[in-house]
Order: C-alpha cells, then sequence, then structure tokens
C-alpha cells in the first residue's frame, strides 16, 4: 500500500520534467550533420559514426538536449544550439 504514493510521486515526476523536452535536438542534429562532411567516403563516414557512439560523443549530445537545451528552448523559445 506504501508503494502507490511513490509510484504516483514518480509519474507526476516524470510528467512535469518532461513537459517540455520535446524540442529541435539541436546538439544532435549538428553532430550528426557535422558527421556527415568528414569524408566523401560513406565507409569512413559510417566508421567516424560508429566511433561517435562507441567514445558516447552522440550520447552525450543526445542528454545535453533532452536535460538541457531543449528545456531552454521551451522556456526561452530560442535554439541555444543553432
Amino acid at each position: 500500500m506504501s508503494s502507490r504514493p511513490a509510484l504516483v510521486a514518480l509519474v507526476a515526476a516524470v510528467a512535469l520534467s518532461s513537459a517540455g523536452c520535446y524540442g529541435t535536438y539541436g546538439a544532435s542534429r549538428k553532430l550528426n550533420a557535422w558527421n556527415g562532411t568528414v569524408s566523401s567516403n560513406k565507409v569512413a563516414r559510417s566508421a567516424v559514426h560508429l566511433a561517435l557512439w562507441i567514445i558516447p560523443v552522440y550520447e552525450l549530445a543526445f542528454v545535453g538536449d533532452f536535460l538541457i537545451f531543449n528545456n531552454v528552448e521551451f522556456l526561452t523559445g530560442k535554439n541555444p544550439i543553432q
């Protein structure tokens, strides 16, 4: 019975924290666009793409977008990564 209030609190916290998280994902898009300019060779671009996932550059860009940049964009109306 005591887990129900905790579950309600968790659902409420997730709902409130993710309300403004849908944004343009500017950092992730810029990183992906940069990856497309690394080389004209598609195998080299694919290798760089894989390396950026392994090093966790893409993960950090996505987390930064999700937690910081999209919320700033939601609150100010301006994309901080342009």
